[in-house]
């Protein structure tokens, strides 16, 4: 009777040591080829791309801070805009630096480009350069409410504050809206072109958002156009 109670603790502890063994060999296994999936680079550009857009969206908010700090804008809100992000996701963001994350968000579009100047819906042509209904890149001031036959018929002034965009003005190019554009992402189709001439153009309902907001405004609110390589 010893003997078999013997040989029976033997036999479970055996197979409880052979049972690990094989659990550490498969977890060991399935870490390894987890370690190499993401090592390997085989996620898909729409995994990564917005931890990307994230990170850089934060940075470009910062800098922003900084700039209208410096220079007596307003430190609650300013609108950023990036141009190198696909044109059927969200590119137009108004950042609440309080909060420190994007308060609206939407599609816009850019210039189509005259002759010379021409984008595609993804890959786009700037310039500074009057009639060349491209979109330019750089700072700017947002400035008196107006009338707009476009859209909700609210369009904002822009004063370009670099070389890149100080014609701004004298090109008309404002904040504005216009009822074609959808008021969600369309990715992956890209956003249609034909909807802006250089102005930077949102979907009637953000630009009502948007609308209320530069109403309690008592300082100028910093609009950003940037494109990151």
């Amino acid at each position: 009777m010893k003997k078999f109670l013997k040989w029976f603790i033997y036999s479970i502890l055996l197979i409880f040591i052979a049972s690990g063994i094989g659990a550490a060999i498969y977890y060991k296994d399935r870490l390894r080829l987890i370690v190499k999936y993401f090592e390997s680079g085989t996620e898909s550009p729409a995994d990564i791309a917005p931890q990307k857009s994230t990170i850089s969206l934060e940075n470009r908010a910062k800098e922003a801070y900084e700039y209208a700090k410096a220079n007596d804008f307003d430190l609650e809100h300013a609108v950023l805009i990036d141009f190198s992000r696909h044109s059927g996701k969200n590119r137009f963001f108004v950042w609440n630096f309080k909060e420190n994350k994007p308060e609206i968000e939407s599609l816009v579009a850019h210039g189509y480009g005259n002759t010379g100047f021409e984008s595609t819906n993804q890959n786009i042509v700037f310039s500074n350069t009057p009639n060349s209904y491209a979109s330019s890149l750089g700072k700017y001031k947002l400035g008196a409410r107006s009338y707009s036959k476009w859209g909700i018929n609210i369009h904002y002034k822009m004063h370009g504050l670099e070389d890149t965009n100080n014609n701004a003005f004298n090109r008309y190019i404002v904040l504005h809206s216009y009822q074609s554009i959808p008021n969600e992402e369309t990715y992956p189709s890209y956003l249609p072109l034909g909807f802006s001439q250089g102005c930077p153009v949102v979907d009637d309902e953000t630009m009502r958002k948007v609308d209320k907001l530069l109403q309690t405004k008592k300082k100028p609110v910093l609009l950003w156009i940037y494109y990151l390589e």
